[in-house]
């Protein structure tokens, strides 16, 4: 064992690489370890391989309103699945390329390896010990597997490993319907995948409005059968894979696992840093500077269990980044809450969410508006979905949203500036609307709030009458 080191960083996914990055402008004297394929999670496996299957998916899906506008000869168009599955691997090599080139320049301060924490300052890497005033673990998540399910060998998929297939199978069954489960099933079925969805829960996706769940259910039931309520189990043999649930039994060829991802834990030697572990082996940590108990230890990113989306691991690794090359512990104020699954129409969570503020009763308001008659939807075929917007109900100050809405990712970012902003309803008005467009459905949910306040309705420069005119109500 050599010198002490300033900081020692294991994992280089989204939050180990935004921790080096200040690292850096301290320090010279850091290693980043990482074990298993360089290059985040996001890039490949996650959010951009996943985007690259859901654009094809879309644009192969869109062939269904050609005739409504016009066009045709949509029955004869097909789709090439090997093709498709070969333009994702393209693209996300190119997008761990870039994640790459920043740890292979750093020559013998990135090791490949497993690391091992045997002291809160002592880590052991490829049968080397080496020291550090300061350790970042940020290891990331792997996926949920049954134990038993895993004798279907290659007739299971996750994410890890669904866009490295050459060629998918007719039928598949996709467990799990949170964000990923929710995005896939979808996707896949929209490539002509017959798909069978699986919950054990009667929400999807996150969503906690009992109207956008139900809107949410509803719009993909239309596309692809959906079990919920019941846990899903697997009977198989070396020829045929049934998936039941509740009293329903349904035979697929393979299986997508989308039951969520555990943090990379597993022989890290947590239980030499002589503290007190959850059930689930995790220590406790400060949400604010992420330093675990008084240790010279900070968990950053998808390990911590926390926030599983890539924004907030950037934002968790600079902070550990920061705090490891300090001499004390700064908190930073963290961003207002996004989450977005990339369905069709998009499902967003921003803010406080509906289950948060429903324990609060008489003290919020919501502002709805269905896209079923909207204008710019209706033009684009794309009228469908419902937004909700909650607001302080005494002074109006908007407070979160959920939504199954077109354009929902675009309004998700609208509002959670709004909301960052502390604005009211009525500031939020003062925008301009241009028209035709979908934030047009937006601002009739926002003046469904102004509505419901005790000052009543407060003109945004426009009539308060009602003229039956999308671009002024």
């Amino acid at each position: 064992m050599g010198k002490i080191l300033d900081v020692i960083i294991v994992g280089a996914g989204t939050a180990g690489l935004s921790a080096l990055r200040e690292v850096k402008k301290q320090t010279d004297q850091f290693v980043i370890i990482n074990d298993g394929p360089w290059g985040t999670t996001c890039a490949r496996v996650g959010c951009m391989p996943s985007k690259l299957l859901i654009e094809a998916a879309n644009a192969f899906h869109h062939r269904n309103t050609f005739a409504e506008f016009g066009i045709n000869g949509a029955d004869s168009l097909t789709i090439d699945i090997p093709k498709v599955l070969r333009r994702v691997r393209k693209l996300r090599d190119d997008f761990v390329s870039s994640t790459i080139t920043t740890t292979t320049e750093l020559g013998k301060k990135a090791i490949s390896g497993r690391a091992r924490l045997i002291a809160p300052d002592t880590i052991e890497i490829n049968g080397e010990k080496l020291r550090a005033h300061k350790i970042i673990l940020a290891t990331g998540t792997h996926p949920i597997i049954p134990e038993p399910w895993r004798k279907l060998g290659k007739r299971l998929l996750t994410t890890d490993t669904l866009f490295e297939q050459k060629k998918l199978p007719a039928r598949i069954g996709v467990i799990g319907m949170g964000p990923i489960g929710v995005e896939m099933a979808q996707a896949l079925s929209r490539l002509g995948i017959q798909v069978s969805a699986f919950g054990s829960r009667n929400t999807i996706a996150g969503i906690s409005d009992p109207e956008i769940n139900e809107t949410a259910i509803q719009l993909l039931q239309k596309e692809l059968p959906i079990y919920l309520g019941s846990r899903a189990d697997v009977v198989t043999d070396h020829k045929k894979i049934q998936i039941t649930a509740g009293k329903s039994a349904i035979e697929v060829d393979s299986i997508l696992v989308a039951l969520g991802r555990q943090p990379n834990i597993d022989q890290l030697g947590l239980e030499t840093l002589g503290i007190t572990l959850n059930d689930k082996g995790m220590p406790s940590f400060n949400s604010n500077t992420l330093q675990i108990e008084d240790l010279p230890i900070f968990l950053a990113g998808d390990v911590n269990g926390e926030k599983a989306i890539l924004h907030e691991a950037a934002d968790e690794g600079f902070i550990a980044g920061y705090n490891a090359t300090r001499s004390e512990n700064f908190c930073f104020k963290r961003r207002t809450p996004l989450g977005i699954i990339f369905c069709d129409p998009n499902i967003a969570i921003v803010g406080q969410r509906y289950q948060e503020l429903s324990k609060q009763k008489n003290k919020f308001v919501i502002g709805k508006v269905n896209f079923a008659n909207q204008g710019r939807a209706r033009a684009s075929l794309n009228n469908k979905g419902l937004l909700h917007v909650y607001a302080n109900a005494k002074n109006g100050t908007l407070l979160g949203a959920e939504m199954c809405a077109p354009a929902g990712e675009h309004m998700a970012h609208l509002l959670a500036l709004a909301i960052d902003r502390k604005l009211t309803v009525h500031q939020l008005l003062h925008m301009p609307f241009y028209h035709p467009v979908l934030e047009e459905g937006l601002r009739t949910a926002l003046r469904s709030i102004t509505a419901q306040l005790p000052v009543g309705r407060v003109p945004d420069l426009t009539l308060c009458s009602t003229l039956n005119t999308n671009a002024i109500d």
